[in-house]
């Protein structure tokens, strides 16, 4: 399944035109915001995928029946450029686990590059609804590392990715490499440059969170 919440008209295109504005972008602050503000409609839009059971909560005059979700949820952002956006999905989904990944573009003299997969930290995952969160999904060369390192800590009930802006190249290639999983994204972009950068895209999201970094 793919949803793409751009294609329905709702506040989330708002949060994305400001990603994407160069006039706006540079407000590091603003930029980290409306990122975590996106994150909170894709968890709400995720969580009517849930399972849910029914359940009783005690008010003051009585008892009131709900349905609640019934499944464990873990988050896994990709450092660094996933923190604000998974602070969105941590905001909604406040009791899930979460597990965090280090992987970046080690870049090459000839300016090729490959995916360096330097930290992780994970809980059980049998069972879960894992949820992978990465702002772009260009090349989707390190979301499916990711997820292929996942497998070692549990079977997942259900894997969803969800990102802010994706091209369609990155789009097909995690598709047809995870048969099954879920796919969310705010906007999707055709155009992938030869350096790999999303066209119209929205630039490096972790250096407009947290500043730009030194280049090896």
């Amino acid at each position: 399944m793919v949803k793409i919440l751009s294609d329905t008209n709702s506040i989330a295109n708002r949060f994305i035109a400001q990603l994407r504005d160069v006039k706006v972008q540079h407000d590091q602050m603003r930029f980290r915001r409306n990122m975590e503000r996106l994150g909170e409609v894709m968890a709400y839009e995720i969580s009517k995928t849930l399972n849910f059971k029914k359940q009783d909560v005690e008010t003051p005059l009585g008892i009131a029946k709900t349905m609640l979700p019934s499944e464990g949820i873990v988050l896994a952002p990709i450092l660094r450029a996933g923190l604000p956006f998974h602070q969105g999905f941590l905001n909604y989904f406040d009791d899930a686990a979460n597990a965090f990944i280090s992987a970046y573009r080690k870049h090459h003299k000839d300016g090729t590059f490959e995916i360096e997969l330097e930290y992780v930290s994970c809980p059980d995952l049998n069972g879960s609804v894992l949820i992978v969160i990465d702002p772009m999904l260009a090349t989707g060369a390190s979301m499916n590392i990711t997820i292929k390192e996942m497998e070692q800590y549990g079977q997942p009930a259900h894997i969803h990715v969800a990102t802010a802006i994706a091209s369609r190249q990155g789009l097909n290639y995690v598709k047809r490499n995870n048969p099954g999983i879920h796919i969310w994204m705010g906007a999707l972009d055709e155009e992938l440059t030869a350096k790999s950068y999303i066209v119209p895209g929205l630039g490096d999201a972790g250096d407009l969170a947290y500043g730009n970094k030194l280049q090896e």
